[in-house]
């Protein structure tokens, strides 16, 4: 399968196998006017088998986003047809509005208005609590 080169845009690549669809539903492609691939359970020599999303245009992405749902995202800009820019996402170390807080008794079930944030506590277990009340995100 052959799918064409990129003059401006970016590709969003490593991304685990079966998880590109929940990317292209969170970064709301499908309300995109511009082109957008998406490669699904491409060959990779690193991964075994990952997906893969190309974006016709430059647009603005939430990395810490990308980073919280699959901290190995490799995020490339690309201008005039050349790479420009290449981001390798991990685990952010604070996601805001990503995460809701559970806890019936955490000020922002009260405070609608306060923003969620949530911050790393366990990087190898993938754990986040939140800043307000310390609850495990689940």
């Amino acid at each position: 399968m052959i799918i064409g080169q990129i003059k401006e845009g970016i590709v969003i690549d490593h991304i685990t196998a079966g998880r590109g669809m929940e990317i292209y539903k969170i970064l709301h492609l499908d309300e995109k006017e511009c082109v957008v691939a998406m490669i699904k359970n491409a060959d990779s020599k690193k991964m075994e088998k990952k997906d893969i999303i190309k974006i016709g245009e430059i647009i603005d992405l939430n990395l810490d986003v990308l980073g919280y749902i699959d901290p190995g995202i490799t995020v490339n800009i690309i201008k005039d047809g050349k790479l420009f820019k290449r981001e390798r996402l991990k685990l952010p170390e604070r996601v805001f509005d990503v995460i809701k807080c559970k806890n019936p008794r955490c000020i922002t079930s009260t405070e609608r208005e306060l923003r969620q944030e949530f911050r790393l506590t366990d990087p190898e277990k993938r754990t986040y609590c939140c800043a307000y009340c310390d609850a495990f995100a689940k």
